[in-house]
């Protein structure tokens, strides 16, 4: 059995249309959903223009998200798995869609993908279009802010999880904001951090873009091997990376890779 269990980040970028892969299991709902609608209800009261400066996006987008707070929870309303149609560079790495039906079982019980919107989600729990993320400082009953109206829920919903799932080590591959309101420093377990550097030169650098996508390989490798311990994770070796034991510490493990050539346009 895995004593592991790992969090992710969401993606704003999704792919509604998107199916499960064949010999996937069943898809399952989101179990926060109470609270989610109290969101949704909140924020169908934004006019397009309330959610521009709430949201810090574009006039086009904000009318997007408008749109789509709108028809939420109609019938009509596209839904689809999150880890299939989460489409962000993360999720570009976990490639979901791809995964056999085994890996993604594992994942059901393994994956939890934080979000401000559902507050966490298991692979295979269906969403509908949103763009909420956590740091969002959106007023309710509850707060000033996602931080507040989450409260301590996801916390020991994700405590609940790794309980039942036997985990005993938290793989952090979430952003500080999404973890922030999993409050994993008061799981009462060890938390592992994860850093993926690129060597150019002999010197060893984060580069966002490709740290986004190989937490989401990392993730990926899991689902397909299982690892039952941390020794076993430190085989992870997706896409030309290694485990750095040098640099790494009880709390965080480093990989490392030759830095990839730019890509041709």
């Amino acid at each position: 059995m895995s004593k592991l269990l790992a969090i992710l980040s969401p993606a704003k970028t999704l792919d509604m249309e998107a199916e499960l892969p064949k010999g996937a299991p069943a898809v399952t709902r989101p179990r926060m959903t109470s609270r989610s609608k109290e969101l949704v209800g909140v924020l169908q009261g934004y006019s397009t223009g309330q959610l521009e400066s709430l949201m810090s996006i574009s006039p086009k987008l904000a009318e997007v998200n408008r749109d789509r707070w709108s028809s939420f929870g109609s019938r009509s309303n596209p839904k689809g798995p999150a880890a299939i149609c989460f489409r962000g560079d993360v999720f570009q790495g976990f490639e979901a869609w791809t995964m056999k039906g085994k890996a993604l079982s594992w994942a059901q019980d393994h994956v939890r993908i934080l979000s401000g919107l559902y507050g966490m989600l298991r692979p295979l729990d269906v969403i509908q279009p949103y763009r909420l993320e956590m740091g969002t400082a959106l007023k309710t009953d509850s707060g000033k802010n996602l931080y507040e109206f989450w409260g301590d829920q996801v916390h020991k919903l994700l405590k609940k999880d790794m309980k039942e799932a036997g985990a005993e080590i938290l793989v952090n591959l979430a952003s500080a904001e999404y973890s922030k309101v999993a409050r994993v420093a008061e799981l009462g377990c060890p938390v592992v951090d994860v850093k993926f550097l690129q060597v150019d030169k002999g010197k060893a650098k984060f580069i966002t873009l490709f740290g986004k996508q190989a937490r989401g390989l990392l993730a990926r490798w899991m689902a397909d091997h299982r690892p039952k311990n941390l020794k076993d994770l430190q085989g992870f070796d997706s896409q030309g990376y290694r485990f750095h034991a040098e640099d790494s510490t009880d709390g965080v493990m480093v990989f490392t890779r030759p830095k990839p050539p730019p890509v041709r346009r």
